[in-house]
């Protein structure tokens, strides 16, 4: 798919849509929560899993996909929902845990699920790789040339539901990536502790398929590799396996101490800020001008204005309706 100008201003107004909405969400999950951490308090109470620095990888890899392709996401979701379309409003009312979210309230940010536009996400890890081959096995049984894209961090790649969907997507040709985000820690163990090869790309050749290494968090690199690996799919020529090195400005969850970053890691990580590096290509070639990004940012903040204020004046659900819509 040509990288036209069109879709690089879409990649970069994405990308700032999902980091002003990582930014604001955690201003609103600190509220009530302080002086003391308490994370029941406040108007979005549980845990909270933020993914500012995450954003090459989403655009990337979502500017490939139609509605019906499918797509799940791990418990850190907001950036890959926002790129594949779900509905802002109603996904940030179902993490104020309001009735008119997308699970009407009872989800929460960990379990969001737009089947408008095939996006699922979840709090257990590794657990959106088998519905992601099962959605590919659909697509192929039913002759569609749909494609299924599983996101999970570099920590559930040592899962054993990891290497079983690789598995069973190489062995049936099955119409499926797999992307691996890699922030450097799951949780606080670095990636050096955890896993044995120096990229999890480097996984691909034990199931006969394709692997990529991206090792810059850069939205067109992301994008020319995923390209390959979505039109393989849909040409019916079996799954590949993608990992980036990407990062995270916030910690693992808010409230993390991050007592395992060395010191000033997320300051240096910033200097080479992904949007603020796209920003830059972006003016020097002629292809955004300076009117033109202060009018993106203006949209941004108008468009994440309505979705909070949405959320925050939503009505709670009643506390009879707590057994409706769940497996008892």
């Amino acid at each position: 798919m040509e990288l036209t100008r069109e879709r690089l201003l879409w990649m970069y107004r994405t990308m700032i849509l999902i980091r002003r909405y990582e930014e604001r969400m955690a201003e609103a999950y600190a509220e009530g929560k302080s002086p003391r951490f308490d994370i029941s308090a406040g108007p979005v109470p549980g845990e909270m899993h933020l993914a500012a620095g995450h954003e090459p990888v989403a655009v990337g890899v979502c500017a490939h996909l139609r509605s019906e392709d499918t797509v799940t996401a791990s418990h850190r979701p907001h950036h890959v929902a926002i790129a594949k379309g779900v509905d802002l409003r109603r996904m940030t009312a179902e993490i104020f845990g309001k009735k008119t979210g997308l699970g009407q309230g009872k989800g929460g940010h960990m379990h969001l699920f737009d089947p408008t536009v095939k996006f699922s996400c979840s709090g257990i890890i590794g657990a959106g790789f088998p519905p992601a081959v099962g959605a590919a096995l659909a697509a192929k049984m039913l002759g569609k040339d749909w494609v299924a894209v599983a996101f999970a961090g570099e920590g559930a790649a040592n899962q054993g539901s990891f290497h079983e969907a690789l598995n069973l997507a190489a062995l049936w040709r099955l119409p499926v990536v797999f992307v691996i985000e890699d922030n450097s820690y799951a949780i606080s163990v670095p990636k050096s502790k955890s896993t044995a090869v120096p990229t999890n790309a480097d996984r691909a050749a034990a199931y006969g398929i394709p692997g990529a290494y991206i090792p810059d968090n850069d939205p067109v690199a992301v994008y020319e590799v995923a390209g390959l690996a979505v039109e393989r799919a849909r040409r019916g020529e079996g799954p590949s396996l993608i990992e980036v090195k990407t990062y995270r400005y916030f910690g693992h969850f808010q409230g993390d101490p991050e007592v395992y970053r060395p010191k000033g890691e997320v300051e240096e990580l910033k200097k080479r800020d992904p949007i603020a590096r796209m920003r830059v290509s972006l003016l020097s070639k002629g292809l955004l001008t300076e009117e033109e990004d202060a009018s993106i940012h203006q949209e941004v903040e108008a468009t994440l204005d309505d979705a909070y204020n949405f959320a925050r004046q939503s009505p709670y659900p009643a506390p009879e309706e707590a057994l409706q819509h769940v497996f008892v």
